[in-house]
């Protein structure tokens, strides 16, 4: 039986948030279903697992959409992935269930 699927949101204070979201919408384009312009990306990958990110003037708002089971991990994944991208500044990541 598959597991529920949890949706997570994290809303990041940056100016940067657009230049975040194209980089890691591109760095998964190799491995994934992406569809991206500057201020909305979609990154789909298996096993029902979605991550969308909106970039405003002053957040990037991220939500993931994931079996319960892979929830935290693919959180960290996220974070990981775009902290080293925003390496310059120090993003702080406040997941919340939606």
């Amino acid at each position: 039986m598959s597991q529920p699927i949890i949706q997570s949101r994290c809303s990041v204070a940056t100016t940067n948030g657009s230049r975040y979201l194209q980089q890691l919408c591109k760095h998964w384009a190799h491995k994934f279903e992406v569809e991206f312009d500057a201020e909305r990306g979609r990154i789909t990958m298996p096993e029902d697992r979605v991550v969308i990110l909106t970039a405003t003037p002053q957040t990037l708002e991220i939500r993931l959409d994931a079996p319960g089971d892979t929830t935290e991990h693919m959180r960290h994944i996220v974070d990981s992935h775009i902290a080293r991208f925003a390496f310059r500044e120090e993003l702080s990541f406040d997941w919340q269930t939606a």
